[in-house]
């Protein structure tokens, strides 16, 4: 019976740190950022969820985001990230471009910061959105923003694109090259 236990805790430790400690990686076992094309990294079509994603959550600057803020956009791009993911801040930079490049009544791009709480110490994530040029919104992890869009991510970064209407449409488990990220994002506005 000890030993039955003793192994039934090692193996929910050993699923905890696989599930928290990782990046995304393809079944190749290489980083999901090296696919070459929307298809390499998207994970199968989901359907439309029924029920619309609704939030309250805190800013990087402090201001209150609820998701309120998917009606803004036709179509938003939210990036789940975390401080310790090198392919989440390795393609951090172009979709700071991509932000600055689509209208925003079109497009918009959120960040979800995974592994900082609200009322956390928030320096680090500061400087890394400052660094790689992500100039968007950034939300800090919170229940509500956890029961909302996080319970079934189990790699970062893990991509949702949410319509206006806060209806999930599609989900990218993975880093993509900024030429990917395009051709997912017109495509789903060639949709709208």
């Amino acid at each position: 019976m000890r030993k039955s236990r003793i192994f039934g805790i090692i193996l929910v430790l050993v699923l905890s740190v696989l599930l928290l400690s990782g990046c995304a990686k393809d079944p190749a076992g290489e980083p999901a950022g090296d696919a070459s094309g929307p298809e390499a990294a998207s994970a199968a079509p989901s359907e439309p969820s029924a029920d619309a994603i609704s939030f309250e959550g805190t800013d990087l600057e402090g201001g209150a985001v609820s998701s309120d803020i998917f009606s803004q956009s036709k179509l938003t791009m939210v990036n789940v990230w975390a401080t310790y993911c090198n392919p989440c801040l390795s393609e951090m930079p172009e979709l700071g471009e991509l932000a600055a490049e689509y209208d925003g009544e079109e497009f918009q791009i959120i960040g979800i910061i995974s592994d900082v709480l609200e009322g956390e110490d928030q320096s680090l994530a500061e400087g890394l959105v400052q660094q790689t040029g992500a100039n968007y919104t950034h939300l800090l992890l919170n229940e509500s923003v956890y029961y909302a869009l996080l319970t079934d991510v189990n790699a970062v970064p893990t991509t949702f694109f949410i319509d206006e209407n806060g209806t999930v449409l599609d989900t990218v488990v993975g880093a993509m090259k900024k030429t990917a990220w395009e051709e997912k994002i017109n495509a789903l506005l060639e949709e709208r």
